[in-house]
């Protein structure tokens, strides 16, 4: 852009988005942070997983933020974030309340555009006041559903840390999965695409096929349980969308 006048300027040339997300509607991110806590409310694991895969999908790194830890018993955000640590995602364990891992998280936004996403009432606005004292984002309880309600009603960019970007969006609570054949759904979950190669047959998808390596890492527990189970829930809703188009 070139200034012609105070306060104003043109647009001389548009260069190439290197990532542009339709929702939330974000253009050039760098990374997802994917906000989720254990109790109040309980984040939807599943909801967690696809996440991830639309972050890997959309080019973004993912960084996993597991907030409320002041509501935590010891060991309980390690517990928790194990399996997705075992699978090369980066974690932080945080709490608006207290402070907890909110300079850590802070460096984490530092010279990047984030998406902060997650399920209504996981504390992302709260958050984003913990990183930036005085910015005084509206913060809601909890319904009596026990889970919360939308208080981001449209899409800011708000710089948070040095350097760094932050793009806060309303609440998720479903995210449909982008367009993945159902046998690609497996290169966008880390740990079973690691193990993929190994199997007897190059088109396994890793649910009952003989010699697949993937189930045997399962049935010894190499492999997390839950992580391989939500795979195969969103497996089936992959092949469910491909047989409507």
């Amino acid at each position: 852009m070139r200034v012609t006048a105070p306060g104003e300027g043109a647009i001389e040339d548009i260069l190439p988005r290197k990532t542009g997300l339709e929702r939330p509607p974000v253009a050039n991110a760098d990374q997802a942070v994917l906000v989720a806590t254990i109790r109040d409310p309980e984040s939807s694991l599943l909801t967690l997983d696809r996440l991830l895969v639309q972050a890997i999908y959309q080019g973004l790194s993912a960084l996993i933020c597991l907030n409320k830890a002041d509501l935590l018993a010891a060991g309980e955000a390690d517990d928790y974030l194990a399996p997705y640590r075992r699978a090369g995602f980066r974690a932080v364990t945080t709490s608006a309340v207290t402070g907890q891992g909110v300079a850590e998280l802070r460096q984490e936004l530092e010279d990047v555009i984030s998406v902060f996403a997650g399920e209504s009432g996981v504390g992302k606005s709260s958050l984003l006041n913990a990183l930036r004292p005085g910015l005084a984002l509206r913060t809601g309880d909890l319904g009596s559903t026990g889970r919360g309600r939308h208080t981001t009603r449209h899409l800011e960019l708000l710089e948070v840390a040095a350097r760094g970007l932050v793009a806060d969006t309303p609440g998720l609570s479903l995210v449909d999965l982008p367009a993945i054949a159902p046998g690609k759904l497996a290169a966008y979950w880390p740990e079973l695409a690691e193990l993929a190669p190994d199997c007897r047959f190059r088109t396994c998808v890793h649910r009952q096929e003989p010699g697949c390596r993937v189930r045997a890492a399962r049935a010894t527990e190499e492999l997390d349980r839950g992580r391989y189970d939500r795979y195969l829930s969103l497996l089936r809703e992959a092949e469910l969308a491909d047989r409507r188009y």
